[in-house]
Order: C-alpha cells, then sequence, then structure tokens
C-alpha cells in the first residue's frame, strides 16, 4: 500500500483492512513547490516491485490533484512489472452529508459505487447492538 506520508500508515492500520506492507513516498508530486518523482521514494519502490514477489500496489495518496498525479505516475511506472495496480476508493466520508458534497467527489462517489448484495454494514450494528 502506497502512502504520502507516515501518518497516512497509522490512519490506514487504523482501519483494520489492510495486512500487507506499505511504502510511503515522503510526499506527492508537485512541480508548483518544485517537487518531482527524483525527490520521492518512487525509485525504491520499483526496487521493492523488482526483488520482491508483488501481487499488487495499491495506491493509497490524497484525492487532491497533486495525490492523484502521483498516483497516475506511479501506476505508468509500473505498468512493465504486469502486476495489478489499484487505487483506494474515493467517495462520501461515513456521516457525510450529500448536499454538502463537492461535485468530483459525488462524480467520484457514483463511478465507484458497489452492488448492495450484501449490507455494507452488520444489521447488528444498524439495530444499535454491541458486537
Amino acid at each position: 500500500c502506497v502512502v504520502e506520508e507516515p501518518h497516512d500508515v497509522y490512519a490506514i492500520e487504523g482501519a483494520g483492512e489492510f495486512k500487507g506492507v506499505f511504502h510511503v513516498l515522503m510526499g506527492v508530486i508537485s512541480p508548483l513547490d518544485g517537487i518531482g518523482p527524483g525527490e520521492l521514494t518512487i525509485d525504491l519502490l520499483k526496487s521493492r516491485v523488482e526483488t520482491r514477489k508483488v501481487a499488487e500496489v495499491i495506491l493509497a495518496t490524497n484525492p487532491t490533484m497533486e495525490g492523484e498525479s502521483t498516483a497516475v505516475y506511479i501506476a505508468k511506472t509500473l505498468k512493465p512489472y504486469g502486476i495489478k495496480v489499484s487505487r483506494i476508493a474515493r467517495g462520501l466520508p461515513m456521516g457525510g452529508d450529500i448536499e454538502y458534497a463537492d461535485p468530483v467527489t459525488l462524480q467520484k462517489s457514483l463511478q465507484g459505487r458497489t452492488q448492495m448484495n450484501e449490507p455494507q454494514v452488520p444489521l447488528s450494528a444498524l439495530r444499535g447492538e454491541k458486537s
């Protein structure tokens, strides 16, 4: 799981869903700030992909212009390795109101929608029961 900063590791670990290895970029590509790919740990990421059995790289950069640009750059950089490269979903936060969401967030939420075969939240939680 590729993240921008060390504090992102703690946030993702706190969700309890990801059990793999992290790679911290130490920033994002930001031409206006003079930060290019060479200032990040992208070469180290490529080296890790080359020397380890990597099945998938999950890009977990922030949904900003710089985060998106960095994710696209990394995805293109890793394409020759033939591994799965995915991006974390983006959308509305739990407890967020649709009326206050920006158009891009709503667009990404609709594009990344999931089928409701099973409840996304356990029914016991909806009833207020403790698990």
